[in-house]
Protein backbone atom coordinates (compact mmCIF):
# COMPACT_ATOMS: atom_id res chain seq x y z
CA UNK A 1 0.00 0.00 0.00
CA UNK A 2 1.53 3.51 -0.84
CA UNK A 3 2.08 5.80 1.71
CA UNK A 4 -0.40 8.47 2.15
CA UNK A 5 1.01 11.88 2.88
CA UNK A 6 -0.41 14.66 4.92
CA UNK A 7 0.26 18.33 4.29
CA UNK A 8 -0.36 21.11 7.02
CA UNK A 9 -0.66 25.09 6.82
CA UNK A 10 1.89 25.92 9.47
CA UNK A 11 5.70 24.78 10.33
CA UNK A 12 5.28 25.81 14.30
CA UNK A 13 5.93 23.92 16.76
CA UNK A 14 2.11 22.69 16.33
CA UNK A 15 2.81 21.36 13.05
CA UNK A 16 6.06 20.02 14.39
CA UNK A 17 4.16 17.95 16.86
CA UNK A 18 1.97 16.66 14.61
CA UNK A 19 4.42 15.50 12.00
CA UNK A 20 6.00 13.82 14.66
CA UNK A 21 2.69 11.93 15.77
CA UNK A 22 1.79 11.16 11.73
CA UNK A 23 5.10 9.77 11.05
CA UNK A 24 4.36 7.02 14.51
CA UNK A 25 1.28 6.29 12.43
CA UNK A 26 2.84 5.79 9.19
CA UNK A 27 2.05 9.08 7.05
CA UNK A 28 5.03 11.27 5.21
CA UNK A 29 4.32 14.86 6.01
CA UNK A 30 4.78 18.01 3.93
CA UNK A 31 4.48 21.46 5.53
CA UNK A 32 4.11 25.11 4.47
CA UNK A 33 5.53 27.60 5.84
CA UNK A 34 6.95 31.23 5.59
CA UNK A 35 10.40 30.19 7.30
CA UNK A 36 13.05 28.03 5.72
CA UNK A 37 14.20 25.32 8.54
CA UNK A 38 10.53 25.85 10.21
CA UNK A 39 10.31 23.43 13.49
CA UNK A 40 7.84 21.04 12.07
CA UNK A 41 10.41 21.71 8.52
CA UNK A 42 12.90 20.43 10.49
CA UNK A 43 11.26 17.02 11.67
CA UNK A 44 8.80 16.82 8.19
CA UNK A 45 9.71 14.99 4.92
CA UNK A 46 9.83 18.27 3.15
CA UNK A 47 8.78 21.84 3.52
CA UNK A 48 6.98 24.33 0.96
CA UNK A 49 8.67 27.96 1.54
CA UNK A 50 5.99 30.55 1.56
CA UNK A 51 3.02 32.32 3.13
CA UNK A 52 -0.37 30.59 4.46
CA UNK A 53 -2.50 32.76 2.52
CA UNK A 54 -0.72 32.40 -0.57
CA UNK A 55 -3.13 30.62 -2.53
CA UNK A 56 -0.37 28.82 -5.33
CA UNK A 57 1.77 27.80 -2.47
CA UNK A 58 -1.37 26.53 -0.77
CA UNK A 59 -2.26 24.61 -4.03
CA UNK A 60 1.28 23.51 -4.73
CA UNK A 61 0.90 21.89 -1.33
CA UNK A 62 -2.21 20.28 -1.60
CA UNK A 63 -1.26 18.22 -4.75
CA UNK A 64 0.93 16.28 -3.29
CA UNK A 65 -0.72 15.65 -0.18
CA UNK A 66 -3.81 13.18 0.79
CA UNK A 67 -4.81 14.90 3.34
CA UNK A 68 -5.04 18.73 4.44
CA UNK A 69 -5.01 20.18 8.08
CA UNK A 70 -3.69 23.19 9.39
CA UNK A 71 -1.92 24.39 12.80
CA UNK A 72 -3.22 28.05 13.07
CA UNK A 73 -6.22 30.09 11.77
CA UNK A 74 -4.80 32.83 9.75
CA UNK A 75 -4.68 30.81 7.13
CA UNK A 76 -6.60 31.45 3.48
CA UNK A 77 -9.53 29.35 4.68
CA UNK A 78 -11.25 30.38 0.59
CA UNK A 79 -9.06 28.55 -1.19
CA UNK A 80 -9.09 25.43 1.58
CA UNK A 81 -12.69 25.43 1.03
CA UNK A 82 -11.75 24.98 -2.88
CA UNK A 83 -9.69 22.25 -2.34
CA UNK A 84 -11.94 20.22 -0.17
CA UNK A 85 -14.39 19.44 -2.94
CA UNK A 86 -11.63 17.13 -4.22
CA UNK A 87 -10.12 15.58 -1.37
CA UNK A 88 -10.14 15.46 2.91
CA UNK A 89 -9.39 19.36 4.59
CA UNK A 90 -10.15 19.27 8.00
CA UNK A 91 -11.44 21.06 10.30
CA UNK A 92 -13.67 22.10 7.41
CA UNK A 93 -12.67 25.46 6.20
CA UNK A 94 -15.97 26.46 6.52
CA UNK A 95 -15.75 26.09 11.05
CA UNK A 96 -12.41 27.79 10.62
CA UNK A 97 -13.98 30.81 8.70
CA UNK A 98 -16.50 30.91 11.71
CA UNK A 99 -13.83 30.40 14.33
CA UNK A 100 -10.95 33.05 13.07
CA UNK A 101 -13.13 35.73 13.63
CA UNK A 102 -13.97 36.04 16.84
CA UNK A 103 -17.00 38.22 16.81
CA UNK A 104 -18.88 35.33 14.19
CA UNK A 105 -17.19 32.97 16.77
CA UNK A 106 -19.43 34.47 19.64
CA UNK A 107 -22.49 35.02 17.55
CA UNK A 108 -22.32 31.28 16.53
CA UNK A 109 -22.01 30.24 20.10
CA UNK A 110 -24.97 32.65 21.34
CA UNK A 111 -27.05 31.39 18.77
CA UNK A 112 -26.81 28.06 19.70
CA UNK A 113 -27.74 28.23 23.16
CA UNK A 114 -23.68 28.53 24.23
CA UNK A 115 -23.00 30.42 27.06
CA UNK A 116 -20.39 33.28 26.31
CA UNK A 117 -20.03 36.44 28.26
CA UNK A 118 -22.08 39.94 27.24
CA UNK A 119 -20.55 40.96 23.66
CA UNK A 120 -21.14 43.67 20.97
CA UNK A 121 -19.60 44.59 17.83
CA UNK A 122 -17.87 48.21 17.78
CA UNK A 123 -17.53 50.85 14.92
CA UNK A 124 -16.02 53.74 16.37
CA UNK A 125 -15.55 55.96 19.67
CA UNK A 126 -19.07 56.25 20.73
CA UNK A 127 -19.66 52.15 20.38
CA UNK A 128 -17.25 52.25 22.39
CA UNK A 129 -18.40 54.65 25.22
CA UNK A 130 -21.88 53.04 25.31
CA UNK A 131 -20.31 49.89 26.26
CA UNK A 132 -18.62 51.80 29.47
CA UNK A 133 -22.28 53.06 30.15
CA UNK A 134 -23.78 49.42 29.26
CA UNK A 135 -20.85 46.44 30.52
CA UNK A 136 -19.46 48.81 33.14
CA UNK A 137 -15.26 49.28 33.93
CA UNK A 138 -12.79 47.58 32.65
CA UNK A 139 -14.56 45.85 29.33
CA UNK A 140 -12.67 44.41 27.14
CA UNK A 141 -12.33 45.80 23.74
CA UNK A 142 -10.60 42.67 20.91
CA UNK A 143 -9.18 42.55 17.50
CA UNK A 144 -12.56 39.85 15.22
CA UNK A 145 -9.17 38.95 13.27
CA UNK A 146 -5.54 37.65 14.15
CA UNK A 147 -5.80 38.04 17.41
CA UNK A 148 -4.07 35.29 19.93
CA UNK A 149 -1.91 35.02 22.78
CA UNK A 150 -3.70 38.32 23.99
CA UNK A 151 -2.58 40.42 21.33
CA UNK A 152 -5.54 41.14 19.72
CA UNK A 153 -6.97 42.11 23.40
CA UNK A 154 -7.12 45.59 25.11
CA UNK A 155 -8.73 46.23 28.63
CA UNK A 156 -10.10 49.76 28.55
CA UNK A 157 -10.29 50.14 32.11
CA UNK A 158 -12.53 53.85 31.96
CA UNK A 159 -13.18 56.09 29.61
CA UNK A 160 -10.12 57.89 29.03
CA UNK A 161 -8.27 54.60 28.15
CA UNK A 162 -10.65 54.52 24.61
CA UNK A 163 -8.38 56.56 22.78
CA UNK A 164 -5.65 54.70 23.61
CA UNK A 165 -7.22 51.53 22.66
CA UNK A 166 -8.55 52.36 19.47
CA UNK A 167 -5.49 53.79 18.70
CA UNK A 168 -3.58 50.50 18.97
CA UNK A 169 -6.32 49.06 16.55
CA UNK A 170 -6.21 51.39 13.94
CA UNK A 171 -7.74 50.07 11.35
CA UNK A 172 -8.94 46.57 12.25
CA UNK A 173 -12.65 45.48 13.15
CA UNK A 174 -13.40 45.16 16.66
CA UNK A 175 -15.93 44.06 19.30
CA UNK A 176 -16.39 44.83 23.17
CA UNK A 177 -16.99 41.64 25.80
CA UNK A 178 -17.93 42.35 29.07
CA UNK A 179 -15.18 41.69 31.69
CA UNK A 180 -15.62 38.50 33.79
CA UNK A 181 -14.53 38.25 37.31
CA UNK A 182 -13.84 34.40 36.88
CA UNK A 183 -12.67 32.04 39.68
CA UNK A 184 -10.43 29.68 36.90
CA UNK A 185 -9.59 29.72 33.30
CA UNK A 186 -10.45 26.03 32.17
CA UNK A 187 -9.90 23.85 28.97
CA UNK A 188 -11.27 20.83 27.22
CA UNK A 189 -9.37 19.42 24.15
CA UNK A 190 -11.68 17.14 22.48
CA UNK A 191 -11.39 15.15 18.93
CA UNK A 192 -14.29 14.62 16.55
CA UNK A 193 -14.53 11.95 14.09
CA UNK A 194 -15.99 11.87 10.64
CA UNK A 195 -18.24 9.49 12.50
CA UNK A 196 -19.65 12.29 14.77
CA UNK A 197 -17.88 10.46 18.18
CA UNK A 198 -16.55 13.35 20.41
CA UNK A 199 -13.58 11.86 22.63
CA UNK A 200 -12.65 14.09 25.57
CA UNK A 201 -9.51 14.37 27.31
CA UNK A 202 -10.07 15.68 30.94
CA UNK A 203 -10.71 19.18 31.64
CA UNK A 204 -7.58 21.00 32.43
CA UNK A 205 -6.88 24.57 34.28
CA UNK A 206 -4.79 27.17 32.20
CA UNK A 207 -2.85 29.74 34.37
CA UNK A 208 -2.22 33.02 31.83
CA UNK A 209 0.21 35.58 32.84
CA UNK A 210 0.14 38.73 29.98
CA UNK A 211 -2.45 36.78 28.39
CA UNK A 212 -0.06 33.92 27.44
CA UNK A 213 -0.48 30.38 28.51
CA UNK A 214 2.06 29.53 31.56
CA UNK A 215 0.74 26.54 33.09
CA UNK A 216 -1.68 23.95 32.60
CA UNK A 217 -2.76 21.51 35.39
CA UNK A 218 -4.29 17.85 34.97
CA UNK A 219 -6.73 17.24 36.34
CA UNK A 220 -8.43 20.99 36.90
CA UNK A 221 -9.34 21.27 40.86
CA UNK A 222 -12.84 21.75 40.54
CA UNK A 223 -16.16 19.43 41.64
CA UNK A 224 -17.12 16.29 39.50
CA UNK A 225 -20.40 18.41 38.42
CA UNK A 226 -18.56 21.11 36.69
CA UNK A 227 -16.16 18.97 35.28
CA UNK A 228 -18.78 17.09 33.30
CA UNK A 229 -20.73 20.36 32.77
CA UNK A 230 -17.43 21.53 31.25
CA UNK A 231 -16.91 17.68 29.26
CA UNK A 232 -20.59 19.11 28.06
CA UNK A 233 -20.23 22.17 26.91
CA UNK A 234 -17.23 21.06 24.73
CA UNK A 235 -19.05 18.41 23.13
CA UNK A 236 -21.79 20.88 22.30
CA UNK A 237 -19.62 23.47 20.81
CA UNK A 238 -17.80 20.39 18.33
CA UNK A 239 -21.42 18.56 17.48
CA UNK A 240 -22.76 22.57 16.60
CA UNK A 241 -19.74 23.12 14.50
CA UNK A 242 -19.54 20.02 12.69
CA UNK A 243 -15.78 20.09 12.04
CA UNK A 244 -13.39 16.82 12.26
CA UNK A 245 -10.24 17.02 14.17
CA UNK A 246 -8.92 18.31 17.62
CA UNK A 247 -10.34 21.32 19.32
CA UNK A 248 -9.52 23.35 22.39
CA UNK A 249 -12.39 24.61 24.10
CA UNK A 250 -11.42 27.71 26.49
CA UNK A 251 -13.53 28.35 29.26
CA UNK A 252 -14.20 30.29 32.12
CA UNK A 253 -15.70 29.24 35.62
CA UNK A 254 -17.12 32.06 37.20
CA UNK A 255 -17.82 32.66 41.04
CA UNK A 256 -21.64 31.72 40.69
CA UNK A 257 -20.32 28.14 39.19
CA UNK A 258 -20.67 29.27 35.41
CA UNK A 259 -19.23 27.74 32.71
CA UNK A 260 -18.91 29.90 29.99
CA UNK A 261 -17.25 29.49 26.74
CA UNK A 262 -14.13 32.06 26.27
CA UNK A 263 -12.50 31.07 22.90
CA UNK A 264 -12.40 27.86 20.37
CA UNK A 265 -9.22 26.99 18.76
CA UNK A 266 -9.91 24.44 15.88
CA UNK A 267 -6.56 22.35 16.17
CA UNK A 268 -4.47 21.13 18.52
CA UNK A 269 -3.93 23.13 21.44
CA UNK A 270 -1.42 24.53 24.03
CA UNK A 271 -3.62 23.14 27.09
CA UNK A 272 -3.27 19.29 25.48
CA UNK A 273 0.44 19.71 25.57
CA UNK A 274 1.33 17.37 28.57
CA UNK A 275 -0.95 14.09 26.31
CA UNK A 276 2.26 13.08 24.94
CA UNK A 277 3.19 12.11 28.20
CA UNK A 278 0.08 12.16 30.52
CA UNK A 279 -2.41 10.09 27.53
CA UNK A 280 -2.02 6.97 26.11
CA UNK A 281 -2.70 8.69 23.33
CA UNK A 282 -2.13 12.70 22.22
CA UNK A 283 -3.89 15.21 21.17
CA UNK A 284 -1.59 14.60 18.02
CA UNK A 285 -1.99 11.25 17.32
CA UNK A 286 -5.68 11.72 18.03
CA UNK A 287 -5.85 14.67 15.47
CA UNK A 288 -3.90 12.70 13.03
CA UNK A 289 -6.10 10.06 13.32
CA UNK A 290 -10.04 12.24 12.89
CA UNK A 291 -8.51 13.89 9.95
CA UNK A 292 -7.51 10.63 7.73
CA UNK A 293 -11.07 9.05 8.62
CA UNK A 294 -9.68 6.47 11.22
CA UNK A 295 -11.24 5.91 14.44
CA UNK A 296 -10.20 7.73 17.32
CA UNK A 297 -8.46 6.24 20.53
CA UNK A 298 -9.97 6.45 23.85
CA UNK A 299 -7.61 7.94 26.00
CA UNK A 300 -6.30 7.00 29.27
CA UNK A 301 -4.41 8.61 31.99
CA UNK A 302 -0.67 7.34 32.44
CA UNK A 303 -0.65 8.91 35.98
CA UNK A 304 -3.48 10.61 38.58
CA UNK A 305 -2.42 14.21 37.69
CA UNK A 306 0.79 16.04 35.08
CA UNK A 307 1.62 19.88 34.98
CA UNK A 308 2.82 20.93 31.58
CA UNK A 309 4.96 24.69 31.70
CA UNK A 310 6.07 26.68 28.95
CA UNK A 311 9.28 27.60 27.95
CA UNK A 312 9.19 31.60 26.80
CA UNK A 313 11.93 33.32 25.72
CA UNK A 314 13.64 36.00 28.36
CA UNK A 315 15.90 37.96 25.81
CA UNK A 316 15.92 38.82 22.52
CA UNK A 317 18.89 36.73 19.80
CA UNK A 318 20.02 33.38 18.85
CA UNK A 319 18.32 30.68 20.70
CA UNK A 320 20.24 28.28 23.05
CA UNK A 321 19.58 25.78 25.16
CA UNK A 322 21.02 25.60 28.62
CA UNK A 323 19.93 24.30 31.52
CA UNK A 324 19.33 20.44 30.08
CA UNK A 325 21.85 18.57 32.01
CA UNK A 326 20.43 20.12 35.73
CA UNK A 327 17.03 18.59 34.48
CA UNK A 328 17.68 15.51 33.88
CA UNK A 329 19.34 15.01 36.92
CA UNK A 330 16.26 15.96 38.46
CA UNK A 331 14.41 12.55 36.14
CA UNK A 332 10.74 12.64 35.31
CA UNK A 333 10.65 15.67 33.42
CA UNK A 334 9.92 15.62 29.61
CA UNK A 335 11.36 18.42 28.17
CA UNK A 336 10.18 19.46 24.68
CA UNK A 337 12.32 22.46 22.54
CA UNK A 338 10.73 23.60 19.30
CA UNK A 339 13.62 24.06 17.20
CA UNK A 340 13.17 27.69 17.34
CA UNK A 341 16.17 29.95 15.73
CA UNK A 342 15.25 32.79 17.38
CA UNK A 343 14.37 33.57 20.76
CA UNK A 344 12.29 36.73 21.67
CA UNK A 345 11.08 37.92 25.16
CA UNK A 346 7.69 35.82 25.51
CA UNK A 347 8.04 33.54 22.64
CA UNK A 348 6.79 29.84 23.07
CA UNK A 349 10.32 28.08 22.76
CA UNK A 350 9.07 25.23 24.24
CA UNK A 351 7.60 22.95 26.86
CA UNK A 352 8.14 20.68 29.74
CA UNK A 353 5.86 17.84 31.56
CA UNK A 354 6.16 16.29 34.86
CA UNK A 355 3.64 13.59 35.90
CA UNK A 356 2.92 12.98 39.26
CA UNK A 357 0.57 11.54 42.34
CA UNK A 358 -0.83 14.87 42.82
CA UNK A 359 -0.80 18.59 40.48
CA UNK A 360 0.73 19.96 43.64
CA UNK A 361 3.71 17.52 44.02
CA UNK A 362 4.07 17.60 39.79
CA UNK A 363 4.23 21.38 39.85
CA UNK A 364 6.53 21.78 42.75
CA UNK A 365 9.02 19.73 40.28
CA UNK A 366 8.13 21.00 37.42
CA UNK A 367 8.84 24.65 38.37
CA UNK A 368 12.14 23.19 39.87
CA UNK A 369 12.96 22.06 36.38
CA UNK A 370 11.65 25.38 34.53
CA UNK A 371 14.01 27.32 36.56
CA UNK A 372 16.84 25.44 35.88
CA UNK A 373 16.26 26.18 31.71
CA UNK A 374 17.19 29.13 29.74
CA UNK A 375 16.54 29.82 26.14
Amino acid sequence: MQQKTIGIVGGGQLGRMLAQAAHILGFKVIVLDPTPGSPAGLVADGQIVGSFKDEAKILELSKISDFITFELEGVNDEILEKIAKKKPVHPDPKVLRIIKDKFKQKVFLKDHKIKVADFTDIQNEKDCEKCGEVFGYPYLLKAKLDAYDGRGNYVVKNKKDIKNALVKFEGKALYAEKFVPFKKELSVVSARDIFDTVVPYEVVETVHKNNICHIVRSPASISNKTKEKAKNVAKKVLQSLGGVGVFAVEMFLTKKGEVLVNEIAPRVHNSGHHTIESYSISQFEQHIRAITGMSLSKPRPKSKSSVMINILGAREGKAEYRGGEKVEKLGGVAVHIYGKIETRKERKMGHLTVLGKSVKEAEKKAKKAHKYISI
